[in-house]
């Protein structure tokens, strides 16, 4: 496991992540959590705007399928 050392930075306490644990996007949006002792670092989730955004850049359908209810043969006993 890496170890590294924080340091401070302006006002800020900062941690170097050494090379083999660096996220290949430099430019990740980044949430950072502290559970006790253990601070967690991940990539920021994806906000509900985002995500609609990314549903209406898809591809329409050709055609939209319509519902046929199909009907079922009666049980017995019912």
């Amino acid at each position: 496991m890496p170890i590294t050392r924080a340091f401070k930075s302006g006002n800020s306490q900062a941690v170097r992540i050494p090379a083999e644990l660096a996220y290949d996007d430099m430019n990740a949006e980044l949430e950072i959590a502290r559970h006790g002792d253990v601070i967690v670092i991940r990539p920021a989730g994806k906000t509900m705007k985002d995500v609609i955004e990314k549903l209406r850049s898809m591809p329409k359908p050709p055609e939209i399928e319509t519902y046929v209810p199909i009907e079922l043969p009666e049980r017995e006993g019912n």
